[in-house]
């Protein structure tokens, strides 16, 4: 199903479409001439959004006039959206179904956490400022008559929107889908969200798809996460407290797994198993096959600290100063690596995901051979981090596995000697056929997280189109070598 509301961050504003999300498809995007703000396909996107942007378009430039800079011209997303949420209420009346819709979602308003205070009182303002509503009487139209249906909005809002993303999960926007919403929480869910974009009719995405990502009973309940399950439990449960205001109560965080892969070291006699990462609460720890005891308590702790802080810090200047970002994340990694941390632990695995997205994000045509090698090595060790954490066909996972695939598939720009057996990744043919081979298993996997029936969304459209073309590049090689056999045989031997 279609989200009833969507709204594009900022950033993705002049990249994606603002109707029906995608990326251009012919030529550049088509920018609004009122507001200058909005873009899209083209007139068939434009005309299908004008129910919408009539209204909104007064309202961007309206915003932009009393914007305090440049770079404040255009309200956020959550703004926007709230916007065309007031709008559409305003239009289609109480009986509408999407407004009876709306009143049966969550509102945590009246249990609201002192630390979100701030934050609802501020969009509050700033989307009634956006709707032109200079006094309470004033939103009696959008069916708001007083202040604490406004915090309800807010509230509801808050609690039940869902972030829109691309194809391979980068995210692009919000949006809200009142019976989606309905769904409950697990940290080990059975289905999940996603964007495959796979609608015949360009104009209907973009395309929610509900998707199971393992068996699911007769009246066995279906649970989504409502956040990234990669990180570990004390983070998962605080998350889910702030913004929803519940205690997690899944079976993952009643009987967390032991070591959880998210908070797990190597053994430290080496004997290839791990062990959980030590706590001021819990100093002693031993690996879960050979019971070796991990000695380096305090060092450990003082590592995972230093992590998340770099962690932190590189987000910060990941789109302010990505080079410093860059340079940050490359010295912090090998630290993190050597201290013993698996890749699957946190803050190692956000880490490398940042560092892989950071040097992807550099990619020039100037791109180096050591460069691609790096960005290979860093997606290696995400994807193998995940794999460990996620169930199989998770679209997480599935992403991550053809991001590699189609890495490791870019044509070398220094090859290096084929031969070489201790090099990662490796080089010539050896390169091309593990290319292949992770395409292949991402494929496998994207059927189940982007749906079968949708051949694995465009992610696994443009995959099986690598797949095939590294099928033909293959059998050159093939073809290549047994010619240069055959002309070696008829030689003769070398004197």
């Amino acid at each position: 199903m279609r989200p009833r509301v969507i709204a594009l961050t900022t950033s993705a504003l002049a990249s994606f479409c603002s109707h029906c999300s995608g990326p251009p498809q012919h030529g550049a995007l088509k920018r609004c001439t009122r507001c200058r703000a909005i873009w899209y396909c083209d007139a068939e996107c434009q005309n299908k959004d004008w129910a919408y942007h009539k209204t909104e378009c007064e309202a961007l430039q309206r915003w932009a006039t009393m914007a305090p800079s440049p770079e404040l011209s255009v309200p956020s997303d959550a703004i926007r959206c709230l916007g065309r949420v007031l709008w559409d209420r305003q239009k289609k009346g109480p009986e509408s179904e999407f407004v009876k819709e709306w009143n049966m979602l969550q509102s945590n308003k009246v249990a609201l956490q002192t630390s979100a205070l701030e934050a609802y009182t501020h969009l509050a303002h700033s989307v009634v400022r956006y709707v032109g509503a200079t006094s309470p009487a004033e939103l009696m139209p959008f069916g708001i008559s007083s202040a604490g249906q406004l915090v309800d909005l807010i509230s509801k809002f808050t609690t039940n929107t869902f972030t829109l993303t691309s194809p391979s999960l980068d995210p692009i926007g919000v949006c809200v889908a009142p019976t989606f919403a309905l769904l409950n929480h697990s940290c080990d869910p059975n289905a999940v969200l996603v964007f495959p974009r796979c609608a015949e009719v360009k104009t209907q995405e973009p395309r929610m798809n509900l998707i199971a990502i393992r068996p699911i009973g007769v009246d066995e309940e279906i649970f989504i996460s409502y956040v990234d399950t990669t990180l570990p439990g004390e983070s998962r449960r605080s998350a889910l407290q702030e913004t929803y205001n519940f205690q997690c109560e899944c079976a993952m965080c009643r009987e967390p797994v032991h070591p959880d892969p998210r908070q797990s070291i190597w053994c430290p006699k080496a004997c290839g198993g791990t062990c959980p990462v030590p706590s001021s609460e819990v100093d002693l720890v031993r690996c879960a096959r050979c019971r070796a005891i991990v000695s380096s308590v305090d060092s450990v702790l003082d590592v995972v600290r230093i992590g998340q802080e770099a962690l932190d810090k590189a987000n910060t200047l990941q789109f302010r100063d990505p080079e410093k970002s860059i340079k940050l994340t490359s010295n912090m990694l090998p630290i993190l690596i050597s201290s013993g941390l698996t890749p699957s632990c946190h803050p190692l695995l956000a880490l490398t995901r940042l560092h892989q997205e950071l040097l992807m994000a550099s990619f020039t045509p100037d791109l180096t051979q050591d460069i691609l090698d790096k960005t290979i090595q860093a997606s290696t060790n995400y994807s193998t981090g995940v794999s460990s954490i996620l169930t199989y066909g998770h679209p997480v996972r599935a992403a991550a596995l053809a991001e590699l695939g189609k890495l490791l598939a870019v044509d070398e720009i220094t090859p290096q000697d084929p031969s070489a057996t201790d090099r990662y990744p490796p080089s010539g043919p050896k390169r091309l056929r593990l290319a292949y081979e992770t395409l292949v298993r991402a494929r496998e996997e994207l059927l189940i997280g982007f749906g079968k029936v949708n051949q694995g969304g465009s992610i696994g459209k443009e995959v099986r189109e690598a797949i095939v073309r590294l099928e033909k590049e293959l059998g050159v090689w093939t073809q290549g070598i047994r010619n240069a056999l055959h002309d070696q045989r008829l030689a003769g031997p070398s004197k």
